[in-house]
């Protein structure tokens, strides 16, 4: 799994806190714009984070460039709706020799279980291969590989939408390949952008430290590393 910032919202702290400070004063635009402090900033986004007025992160947005992740996370992620996503097609992109499988831990630890894992996705890609070159049209071959079976991501959300997301994903409970992708996600935007994502994290963390979830892992969180 490998994730990178591709882009973000030019002086995205400044921005949000303009257009939240904005709501309040008949200053013009620029000259509120010009006249900001980084104190001010601070102060004002920290403002609007702890009431949860969070509409005026939507100004921000992030792109991020995510491979070598499963079918299995890209069913997931995708029930976050208010993102874009451009996932490489299977529909036009022939599979070879380069195409990967994700594989869990709770696998690669069982040496037998793991070989025989191998063994069926050498057997899918050789059936794949076998139907294609039977003339069989790519998006129909598609069919019997697994969802193991490595793609990857452009995705942008906004500040806002990152942080329910994190609210959401960073949680214990979550499938582990989505709960990565969150977690470094966090990590790079608090260090891009920390004043966004001042208290941002799972639901446990920031909601008198109670858990959320109907079914509690009953574990204090831990970052992902």
């Amino acid at each position: 799994m490998k994730i990178y910032n591709l882009k973000f919202t030019n002086d995205a702290e400044r921005l949000c806190a303009l257009a939240a400070i904005s709501c309040h004063s008949t200053v013009d635009i620029n000259e509120l714009y010009n006249k900001l402090s980084s104190k001010d900033i601070s102060n004002i986004l920290r403002k609007v984070i702890l009431s949860r007025h969070f509409s005026v992160l939507e100004h921000a947005n992030f792109t991020f460039s995510i491979t070598d992740v499963s079918r299995v996370l890209l069913a997931q992620l995708t029930r976050h709706r208010i993102a874009t996503f451009s996932v490489q097609s299977q529909r036009y992109v022939k599979l070879d020799d380069t195409s990967t499988f994700v594989i869990p831990d709770s696998i690669k630890n069982n040496k037998l279980l793991l070989s025989k894992c191998k063994s069926f996705f050498k057997q899918a890609s050789l059936l794949y291969d076998e139907l294609v070159k039977k003339e069989i049209p790519i998006e129909d071959a598609r069919y019997v590989m697994p969802n193991s079976l490595g793609t990857r991501i452009i995705l942008t959300m906004n500040a806002r939408e990152l942080r329910h997301f994190f609210s959401l994903r960073c949680c214990n409970k979550t499938q582990y390949e989505l709960r990565n992708i969150a977690c470094k996600i966090l990590k790079i935007v608090k260090q891009k952008t920390p004043l966004l994502f001042f208290k941002a994290g799972p639901n446990c963390i920031n909601v008198n430290g109670k858990c959320c979830e109907y079914l509690s892992c009953g574990m204090p969180w831990k970052k992902n590393t």
